[in-house]
């Protein structure tokens, strides 16, 4: 057991990892998942959304296993390794704000982090700009760490706190096997379904669910972050998590070209679009608001498995600003930006220098 553990700490566990979500994340398109999006986390939480009836939009409303596997896988790895610690308290409703910008600028964008090296990887290089956009917008967030930024220490808890979102993530799992799709029908009972769109593509439940599961388990072992390969590489030069990093967008373009799954270019790329100054901008919202929330959306999923309420709220916040997206126009499609998403960039933005300049415990 102490050799499995320390195996994960090291670069070569780090880069098995981000391997092993390379490969599954083409696998999940070949079996069902839409294009260049076999893993998308801010995607498949604005499906859970709109399962919900959080929002209406029709194309994109699927309850995603996968995210369920997330949270719970990393709570059993947690539980398995005695790493399970319940604690929140630290400045929940900026981590709340926070999820909410980051799913806007995320879906402007059309894909988180994880999904913007998949569309790369995939041959659409229209990801270039986000990613680069992610880059700038992390780096703006080194740069309020640099100067004191500080969310606050969060404290030890009741169990029941750091157990609520893996909860709420078994309820939709129930919900999805009490009230399954139905061929022909938008909804059944309480859930919303797609009928067409990236939200009618999805691999089967069970294989969904079982890789959410062993990617929650191994990324908890790892401690894998987009972001934070990114922001470890800016402040310290550190290549640790960098490596899983670029491993997982190495392995994922190999398996695209086994299984015929890349297609080079920029135009009609699939759920993409080609203003490449608001793909590099919603990804500036996005990764300035993971870097002052101190971790990317399948990051904070797997710090909620293992207890941290505080990520908890990270997580409720983006499924929020998923519904704020869709109803109020600011969400992307192949056409382009919605009609209010450039000003939905500008102030959050605003909201998240905002944080940035005034939660530093010293002057820059």
């Amino acid at each position: 057991m102490n050799r499995f553990v320390q195996f994960f700490a090291t670069r070569w566990g780090i880069i098995l990892v981000g391997a092993i979500i390379g490969i599954f994340a083409q696998l999940l398109q070949k079996w069902g998942n839409p294009a260049n999006m076999g893993i998308c986390v801010a995607c498949f939480e604005r499906d859970i959304a709109g399962a919900l009836g959080l929002h209406r939009a029709a194309v994109v409303q699927y309850m995603r296993p996968e995210i369920i596997g997330f949270v719970i896988g990393s709570m059993i790895a947690a539980y398995i390794f005695r790493e399970f610690r319940a604690r929140a308290g630290s400045a929940p409703i900026v981590r709340f704000m926070l999820g909410i910008f980051a799913m806007i600028g995320a879906l402007v964008f059309l894909g988180c982090p994880w999904r913007a090296v998949l569309r790369l990887a995939g041959g659409d290089w229209n990801a270039i700009f986000g990613i680069l956009g992610l880059i700038g917008g992390i780096w703006i967030g080194t740069l309020f760490l640099k100067s004191g930024y500080d969310l606050g220490r969060s404290s030890a808890t009741y169990a029941s706190v750091g157990w609520l979102l893996p909860l709420t993530m078994l309820g939709f799992l129930v919900l999805l096997f009490v009230f399954p799709q139905v061929a022909g029908q938008d909804k059944n009972g309480v859930l919303f379904f797609s009928l067409k769109g990236p939200g009618s593509m999805h691999a089967p439940i069970l294989v969904s669910l079982g890789v959410g599961l062993l990617i929650g388990f191994l990324a908890q072992r790892s401690r894998f972050c987009t972001m934070g390969a990114i922001r470890d590489f800016i402040l310290f030069r550190q290549t640790h998590l960098l490596s899983g990093f670029l491993t997982l967008v190495i392995v994922a373009f190999l398996a695209n070209l086994v299984l015929g799954q890349f297609h080079p270019g920029f135009m009609k790329q699939p759920v993409a679009h080609t203003m490449g100054l608001w793909n590099f901008g919603g990804m500036v919202l996005a990764g300035l608001a993971f870097a002052l929330a101190g971790g990317c959306p399948g990051r904070q999923l797997f710090l909620a498995g293992e207890g941290d309420g505080d990520a908890a709220v990270f997580v409720l916040g983006m499924i929020t600003g998923a519904g704020i997206a869709h109803n109020f126009g600011l969400a992307s499609s192949p056409e382009g930006v919605g009609p209010y998403g450039i000003p939905a960039v500008i102030i959050g933005l605003l909201v998240c220098l905002f944080i940035g300049f005034t939660m530093r415990k010293q002057s820059a």
